[in-house]
């Protein structure tokens, strides 16, 4: 197949689950289309069937703003019709979907019908979409897709709560490349940051209110004050200042690192012993897979669809959101039990492997296939 795939390209859940998988199909013999404003973070190499195509969204006098749907619009109808492509798949609601359902609707004038899968994220739902400046086209565009999936059971339950929809919604979860993904020997590295076999802990995130950071804070200063540790936290946004100043209030700043964003980020989870995950709300939770994949367990909150991914009491263990104590006690019982977190690295891993590339992959394909099946007749 000649698949287009639509996504923002910064370091967002939706953004690295769309050109990873972009990358799986490829490796798969499908010739993969991305096109968005930006070469995509995880797109780092080259492969033959991968091609990428740039959105060109000039500023003109007469806006405010560059009209960057409408350029979108138009580089999917030339991308189409001159890649010949069978298939547009869009990551996150607002604005791929709509205008996705634009290039269709100007595709039409010529005669081609192109089918639209749109998958849903979370906050594109969630938060951005249950805005009511964003609600009515969000649920539009939804049911004038040709398919639309959602990364856990939880988003597509929160998703027929919020919306009016009359279509299907399939549920594919987000996944896991294990040829980058997996435990190694960082021994000497891990002598670095804990130079007298401290634990280590980690949170990353894209540091928004919405991932409470300072609750990880709060979490480490009950940990540290039992057993030595180390925290990193990786990744940055809006809410890092107010933890990097909340360790400073802790006493906490010397065990603490702010690493920032950080592209290898396999190589920092091989070293750690525990990862924190406080968010308030979470889709489906691709950074404590990423950890799980790793052989690091656990604790998070009981939000969204992190009980689909974070087994409460085999990989890790889970809590209300805002429960600080309730996360310091279990990762202290955890790192106080060496082979109890010798079997939770176990169980991390062999849930991680439910959620290999290679497991979900042949599900879009599937799907695909599907909605091409249903579309191959249909005219709006």
């Amino acid at each position: 197949m000649k698949i287009g795939i639509v996504c923002y390209p910064t370091y967002g859940g939706s953004g690295v689950v769309a050109t990873e998988l972009g990358m799986g199909l490829a490796r798969r013999g499908h010739e993969i289309h991305f096109i968005t404003y930006r070469r995509p973070v995880r797109l780092a190499h080259f492969h033959e069937k991968v091609f990428y195509h740039e959105v060109d969204s000039d500023d003109y006098p007469l806006f405010e703003y560059p009209p960057y749907d409408t350029a979108l619009a138009s580089k999917i109808v030339d991308v189409v019709k001159y890649q010949n492509l069978d298939i547009l798949h869009v990551h996150y609601a607002i604005p791929h979907a709509a205008v996705a359902y634009m290039a269709k609707k100007i595709l039409l004038t010529e005669g081609r019908y192109l089918p639209v899968v749109t998958t849903l994220h979370g906050t594109d739902i969630t938060l951005v979409g249950n805005n009511g400046a964003f609600a009515p086209v969000v649920e539009f565009s939804i049911n004038k897709s040709d398919g639309v999936t959602a990364v856990s059971q939880s988003l597509k339950d929160d998703t027929l709560k919020l919306f009016n929809i009359h279509r299907d919604i399939r549920v594919i979860y987000n996944f896991i490349d294990f040829e980058r993904f997996r435990k190694t020997d960082k021994e000497h590295f891990k002598k670095i940051i804990a130079p007298d076999g401290e634990r280590i802990l980690v949170h990353t995130s894209n540091f928004r209110r919405v991932k409470r950071v300072e609750d990880v804070v709060r979490v480490f200063k009950q940990v540290r004050d039992k057993l030595p540790s180390k925290l990193l936290m990786i990744g940055d946004g809006p809410e890092r200042q107010h933890a990097e100043r909340l360790c400073r209030e802790l006493g906490t700043c010397d065990d603490v690192r702010f690493l920032g964003k950080q592209d290898a980020i396999e190589e920092l989870l091989a070293i750690c012993d525990l990862f924190i995950m406080p968010s308030e709300s979470e889709s489906f939770g691709l950074a404590a897979l990423e950890a799980m994949a790793c052989e690091v367990p656990v604790i998070s909150t009981n939000a969204g669809g992190l009980p689909e991914v974070n087994i409460h009491g085999v990989t890790g263990f889970l809590t209300d959101p805002g429960d600080v104590d309730s996360m310091a006690r279990y990762a202290i019982q955890l790192l106080s039990d060496e082979e109890m977190l010798s079997q939770f690295r176990k169980n991390a891993l062999a849930q991680a492997q439910v959620f290999d590339i290679d497991n979900i992959l042949p599900d879009y394909e599937r799907f695909y296939e599907e909605v091409l099946s249903n579309s191959a007749v249909k005219v709006e």
